[in-house]
């Protein structure tokens, strides 16, 4: 295979082509920084890019492999890496001018991982400020297009990690999910993005939105492909105080063996009511969710209808839970420790005038949004009407999460909706939020997640299918998802969906 064709397959055949000496990571790294270069101007992708950096991990790869002592299968494939995660010595933003120009002096521990495996990272994605948001039209520094249609969101908020894999820029990709910015990005752009059970993937060095839902997480344009980055980044650490000591591994295997079988029989699949069309859900999502059905069917599995009562209040639950959160963990940014600092134009600088210059000039729309309500809801005489109410409502939900388990093994619906909206046309922030319905409650449950194209909607769009698993049970979402996609690929569309996206230039 030409080395620049290379991009164009998926990260195992990538791998497989280093472990056989076909083509080094410094040819494969320097294939996809020369698309990015090409491409990325048009896409807005990337916030910053690492060509130095990845080249040395790069040829320190090749050196492991030389030796035979290569850590992982996907060591030597290009990552990028979601600019809301630290990277020491390479800018990290979170997309914002609060932090413009900021290096870290300490990898997250999700970065560690993927250095320990050998993985060169090319860049920093752009993502919705401080990830709020679900278009990636909310950046500082310029939104990011979908490959599939340039005047249209990738999603958000990892459009840029998503909008990365779709415009073949990287192979695999990090993102991070607290109300669905993994599994919404990777629906809207027909790729694969997958939320793993809540404290199975370290969140230090990960800069904090919500804490109690925040979830890195993988990214690719297969499932095989984010399994195998599953299993690098999954671990304990116990710099996290919520990372949990038995982090479910071996998703790769789970992939391949359900792959070679393609057999499905007496898996329960639950189709949850709630999320099963209505108001706001595009026909052609509907459609292409129940042909998905009918495959799940023809592979052996059992359909069942769940009924989840109090899903009607996950979405004002989770506007109130989120913005509080974020309301704390964004009261840091003052001007005074570390960031932006702008000092009032007139009059004595005292800290308080300094901190409301900063963060009037630092945060964004949204941001300051998602401050006020969450500040608000914590506020005195409000605190038990809202915040602790939507803390019972949370509850709820898990009680019927756990309902339904015993019933099923995995619960299915789509992952959005709708398809990508034009820029723009979502300038209602109620309008937005209500998008997020069908991937909320996988947060507040703290369930593992996964989203993988299930087709093209009418107006040829990518359609997400999204399932759900009990906590730790991961390898449901991978035995599941590996199947369908099988399936999918083989006899529904003749190869894989996303080679039927519009091309940047000739594949």
């Amino acid at each position: 295979m030409a080395t620049d064709q290379i991009i164009f397959s998926d990260a195992a055949e990538q791998a497989r082509l280093l472990a056989t000496g076909e083509v080094s990571s410094r040819e494969l790294t320097q294939a996809h920084l020369d698309r990015i270069d090409a491409v990325d101007g048009t896409i807005g992708a990337f916030l910053a890019r690492d060509p130095e950096g990845a080249l040395a991990a790069a040829d320190a790869a090749d050196e492991l492999r030389a030796q035979g002592k290569a850590p992982h299968e996907l060591t030597g494939v290009p990552v990028a890496v979601k600019d809301l995660i630290c990277t020491r010595g390479l800018a990290t933003t979170a997309a914002s001018k609060m932090l413009e120009g900021w290096e870290p002096p300490y990898d997250a521990t999700l970065t560690t991982n993927l250095r320990q495996a050998g993985l060169p990272i090319v860049g920093k994605t752009n993502l919705d400020e401080f990830a709020m948001g679900g278009s990636t039209e909310h950046s500082a520094f310029g939104r990011t297009a979908n490959p599939w249609d340039l005047g249209r969101i990738p999603g958000g908020s990892s459009g840029g990690s998503a909008a990365a894999l779709a415009a073949w820029e990287a192979p695999l990709a990090i993102g991070t999910d607290t109300g669905g910015s993994i599994r919404q990005p990777a629906a809207v752009t027909g790729t694969v993005g997958v939320k793993p059970t809540y404290g199975t993937v370290s969140r230090f060095g990960v800069i904090a939105m919500a804490s109690s839902l925040d979830t890195p997480g993988p990214m690719a344009r297969t499932v095989l492909d984010t399994a195998l980055l599953h299993d690098v980044i999954a671990s304990y650490d116990h710099l996290d105080s919520t990372s949990l000591s038995d982090a479910p591994r071996g998703m790769a295997d789970v992939v391949r063996h359900a792959q070679q079988g393609m057999d499905l029989t007496g898996v329960r699949v639950g189709v949850i009511d709630q999320l099963d069309g209505g108001d706001g859900y595009q026909a052609g999502v509907v459609k292409s969710f129940h042909s998905t059905l009918e495959l799940l069917e023809k592979a052996g599995a059992t359909i069942d209808r769940v009924e989840m009562p109090h899903l009607e209040y996950a979405l004002d639950a989770y506007y109130l839970i989120m913005p509080a959160e974020v309301s704390s963990n964004l009261a840091r940014y003052d001007g005074m420790r570390y960031g932006l600092r702008v000092e009032p134009e007139s009059g004595p600088v005292t800290a308080e005038r300094v901190m409301a210059a900063t963060r009037g000039a630092g945060f964004g729309d949204e941001v300051k949004r998602r401050i006020i309500l969450g500040t608000h809801a914590l506020s005195a005489g409000y605190y038990d009407a809202y915040y602790g109410s939507a803390l019972k409502v949370r509850t709820l939900i898990q009680r019927d999460f756990a309902a339904a388990f015993e019933r099923c093994d995995v619960l299915v619906s789509p992952t959005s909706p709708v398809t990508a909206f034009r820029f723009g046309e979502k300038d209602d922030p109620l309008a937005m939020y209500k998008l997020d319905v069908t991937t909320i409650p996988a947060n507040l449950a703290g369930v593992p997640g996964m989203s993988l194209p299930s087709g093209l909607s009418d107006d040829g769009l990518p359609v997400g299918f999204q399932i759900l698993a009990p906590q730790r049970c991961d390898d449901r979402l991978y035995r599941v998802g590996g199947v369908l996609e099988s399936m999918l690929t083989q006899d529904v569309w003749g190869g894989p969906l996303l080679a039927k996206a519009p091309a940047l230039e000739e594949k």
